[in-house]
């Protein structure tokens, strides 16, 4: 019976899902060269498939079907490559490029206009029946493989590094990157590309760099200061002494 009154409720909705659809369609479009017609979006990409099926799974979820819901689901799994609970929320013009392995879990949200590459996972980190699932706003951009988890917001208009592990909120508009990830300041890395994953800074090679050229400044400050001071000094092993070994005297002291 659930499975008709979702039928006859679908029926009425036509004019919306085909509305839904044609958003979908466009958002392919708007951020996919390679997408060069609706009807080759409608037809091969498995991003849009995944989408239209959570949309129908999800309703069957709110509206006392959960057991058809997760069938449906599941289904979706095998055809696409992208596993979405049929609890979780997604919003409107999101975009899934390529897709396969992506995991969205149950109380997961996406919102509007959100872009997800491959291998992307929405997971929880908490085994109570409550919210444990990412919450993406609006215009978030997540790189390919990247991994969010827990009960965490991502804010308007962020972006997550590919490869990124975020377990902390990030504020709209920052761009994350690294395990686990760190925010890197929106007003010095901003990009007008989605994501411009070929010149995203790696906060921890910066700070090695760093540490080596302050180190360059101390041997050469040293350096000056022994010839100042017409200090001397023979080559040292590169290894520590044996015990009981003594070290030679030091010359010039």
């Amino acid at each position: 019976m659930s499975l008709i009154k979702a039928a006859l409720r679908w029926l009425r909705g036509v004019p919306a899902v085909v509305a839904h659809a044609r958003e979908d369609l466009a958002a392919v479009r708007a951020n996919d060269p390679a997408a060069r017609s609706a009807v080759e979006v409608a037809l091969f990409y498995p991003g849009v498939h995944a989408l239209w099926l959570h949309r129908i799974a999800h309703d069957l979820w709110t509206n006392g079907a959960p057991l058809s819901a997760r069938a449906l689901a599941h289904a979706n799994r095998f055809l696409t490559g992208i596993e979405i609970h049929p609890g979780a929320t997604i919003g409107r013009r999101v975009f899934i490029d390529h897709g396969m392995g992506i995991v969205v879990g149950e109380t997961a949200t996406i919102g509007d206009n959100c872009l997800l590459y491959k291998g992307v996972v929405l997971g929880g980190v908490s085994l109570s029946r409550t919210l444990r699932h990412p919450q993406l706003k609006d215009g978030v951009v997540v790189g390919s493989n990247a991994c969010i988890l827990g009960a965490i917001e991502i804010g308007e208009g962020a972006r997550i590094g590919s490869g990124s592990v975020v377990v902390r909120p990030v504020p709209a508009g920052a761009t994350v990157v690294g395990v686990p990830a760190r925010v890197i300041v929106p007003a010095k890395h901003r990009f007008d590309a989605a994501l411009d994953h070929a010149n995203l800074p790696d906060p921890v090679q910066d700070m090695i760099r760093a540490l080596v050229a302050q180190n360059e400044r101390l041997r050469t400050r040293v350096e000056k200061l022994e010839e100042r001071l017409e200090i001397r000094h023979e080559s040292q092993p590169s290894f520590l002494p044996y015990e009981g070994e003594e070290l030679p005297p030091a010359d010039g002291g």
